[in-house]
């Protein structure tokens, strides 16, 4: 993380409160509902973050449109940046080209004024942008901004939980008595912290799952807190099945366990959704 992402976050977070209570205003028939999973994924992938007016937005001739669908404008956007969210400095007004359904009557958007975050990487010009997905520019609600300043505030921390790249091993441990018994898990990740999941089992319960940032687990694990960045790495980054390299030589009945635990904690996470 840049030492000039790291510092715009924070003056971000600074200010949000007072963004988060401006009234809503209209985002010209724009879909508004992003998901914390679609949120994380641009933040992540963008080079620059911004919160912007736009000042103009120009519709492209079909020759300058080239593959665009019949109800879907293009638009040339010129826009006033309002903060720097995360990324480099940019200039005060910024462009780049976006795609958009047109509205139910087949008319194309009036996008003067409306207020949007932009997730992008930077052009060869100045102030050129461009966007990190078709869903990039993203109305700037109250919630919409709470969300992303959670998950930027959350990814500058220096104990920010890393991305998830594999399963290095897996062991399961019967009880003392039937139906009990604990599965561990070990998770490779992208700056080779250790990250752990444990699933305990008990008589007549159902399974309890925890997760660690360390391969020891201790009495405070817990399952993460939905729609944070913890459960968004483990959520978009296990594979759907435990691989076969990670049980070793565990006989036939524990890999079994270690496999019905596994999805147990799929399952608790819920679909990577977005």
């Amino acid at each position: 993380m840049s030492v000039a992402y790291r510092s715009a976050a924070i003056a971000f977070a600074a200010s949000a409160a007072t963004l988060a209570q401006a009234a809503a205003l209209p985002f010209a028939g724009l879909r508004t509902d992003y998901s914390y999973v679609e949120l994380a994924n641009m933040a992540l992938a963008a080079r620059v973050v911004i919160a912007a007016d736009i000042a103009e937005a120009i519709p492209l001739k079909a020759d300058a449109a080239a593959g665009v669908a019949p109800d879907v404008t293009r638009y040339y956007v010129q826009a006033d940046v309002r903060a720097l969210i995360g990324g480099s400095a940019v200039p005060a007004r910024v462009t780049y080209l976006v795609d958009l359904p047109n509205d139910a009557r087949g008319k194309r958007l009036k996008l003067k004024g409306v207020p949007v975050l932009l997730f992008a990487t930077t052009g060869a010009t100045p102030g050129e942008l461009r966007l990190v997905g078709p869903r990039a520019q993203v109305p700037r609600t109250p919630d919409n901004e709470a969300r992303l300043r959670a998950i930027l505030t959350e990814a500058v921390r220096s104990d920010a939980p890393p991305a998830i790249t594999g399963i290095t091993r897996a062991f399961h441990v019967a009880g003392s008595l039937p139906g009990e018994g604990e599965t561990q898990i070990f998770l490779r990740t992208g700056d080779r912290r250790p990250i752990s999941l444990s699933i305990l089992r008990r008589p007549h319960e159902q399974p309890r799952w925890a997760v660690a940032l360390s391969e020891l687990v201790d009495d405070s694990a817990a399952p993460p807190r939905p729609d944070s960045l913890l459960w968004y790495r483990l959520a978009c980054g296990l594979p759907r099945t435990l691989p076969d390299s990670a049980l070793g030589t565990m006989g036939a009945e524990d890999a079994a366990i270690a496999r019905e635990d596994y999805q147990v904690v799929l399952k608790g996470l819920g679909p990577c959704a977005g």
